[in-house]
């Protein structure tokens, strides 16, 4: 698949962060990079990082909302990363954002939200048909994207991951060889044939965990990160819902990414 860019902006602030839309096949994607100085032309348009210097790229996870729902909490994550000296992205997920939608999922998050009105458990089916049709379809297209991405003028190996549904971590982390270290969010249903896809992960992972979360199931993610086969895993569990990670956990992220990508 050809990427191709869209539009490109750099964002307001003094932390030098280009931005850069594109479609990889039918796909929409962002890109961050540390910003090129101005051009003395003002009919010349940056098209790429700054210098030669090759950077890492860290690839942002994201729930299911699509990309323009998700971009405030996207592009702060993405100021980060160009500020610890990395690229920036993120693909808009299979049946999200303006992608035609998946019949078959959208009863399975139907059936999802009646299950969790009723108080009743979410079965094992639900998860299934929710999840791992989505995990098949998004993680070759993040492979695609990688490829083409690590294409680019000024930007290089190691590849990090951070965020999103953590199934497709976990799948990603088992198949990417160019995968250096994953930073996994447990906020989200897990199918059963994750966790014996989890024992051949081996890269290092940083994994999140909010105690309080209404829509995780905590002894579920506790065996999931018991499951990983990485000799380093750090579990960092933190009192709160859902949407209440502290500041210090993204610090602590960041960190991590940084230790392992350069």
């Amino acid at each position: 698949m050809a990427l191709r860019f869209t539009s490109e902006q750099r964002l307001d602030g003094d932390d030098g962060v280009l931005e850069r839309r594109f479609t990889l096949g039918e796909i929409p994607g962002i890109l961050w990079t540390p910003s090129p100085s101005p051009s003395p032309s003002p009919d010349s348009v940056p098209v790429s990082g700054s210098g030669s210097a090759s950077v890492p790229l860290v690839l942002l996870g994201h729930p299911p909302l699509g990309l323009d729902r998700m971009y405030p909490r996207l592009v702060a994550r993405a100021r980060q990363a160009v500020a610890d000296g990395f690229a920036a992205a993120a693909v808009e997920l299979p049946g999200s954002g303006e992608r035609p939608r998946w019949d078959a999922v959208e009863r399975a998050r139907a059936d999802l939200r009646r299950a969790v009105e009723a108080g009743g458990p979410v079965g094992d089916e639900i998860v299934d048909a929710l999840v791992l049709p989505l995990v098949d379809k998004a993680v070759p297209e993040c492979r695609a994207a990688l490829d083409a991405l690590l294409e680019l003028p000024g930007i290089g190996g190691p590849v990090g991951y951070a965020g999103g549904v953590i199934s497709i971590g976990v799948r990603l982390a088992a198949v990417e060889p160019r995968l250096a270290a994953a930073v996994l969010f447990a906020g989200s249903f897990v199918p059963r044939a994750m966790f014996e896809e989890a024992r051949s992960v081996t890269v290092p992972l940083h994994v999140l965990l909010q105690w309080d979360d209404e829509g995780n199931d905590r002894q579920a993610a506790l065996d999931l990160f018991d499951a990983f086969g990485s000799e380093e895993k750090s579990l960092h569990a933190h009192m709160g819902g859902h949407t209440g990670v502290p500041q210090s956990a993204g610090e602590a992220a960041s960190r991590f990414l940084t230790r392992h990508l350069k």
